[in-house]
């Protein structure tokens, strides 16, 4: 199944948090918080513009992204976890 999204919503495979810390201790899922980055693996097409035109994603398949914790809707894609989000909802690119 491929999903491909509409307008301005953005695909993101979120990325796990860690189960162990710097030190070596290993946590609980119970412990853990929900991811707030994830792997942009499909862009719409972009936001219609009131002129007829679209504008560019601001981020493309491949690009990591900072999201809020309660940002999109949770969609399962071949048994895993996915995310729609619209990009306004985005609040950052992760640079290398």
């Amino acid at each position: 199944m491929a999903v491909k999204p509409l307008e301005d919503r953005i695909l993101v495979k979120p990325i796990e948090a860690e189960t162990q810390t710097a030190s070596g201790i290993f946590l609980p899922e119970s412990a853990t918080e929900k991811p707030m980055q994830g792997e942009v693996i499909a862009t719409g097409p972009g936001k219609l513009l009131e002129n007829g035109q679209r504008a560019e994603p601001a981020v493309k398949t491949g690009d990591v992204v900072v999201y809020g914790k309660y940002s999109g809707t949770e969609i399962e894609i071949k048994g895993e976890s996915h995310l729609i989000v619209r990009e306004s909802e985005l609040l950052g690119l992760v640079q290398a």
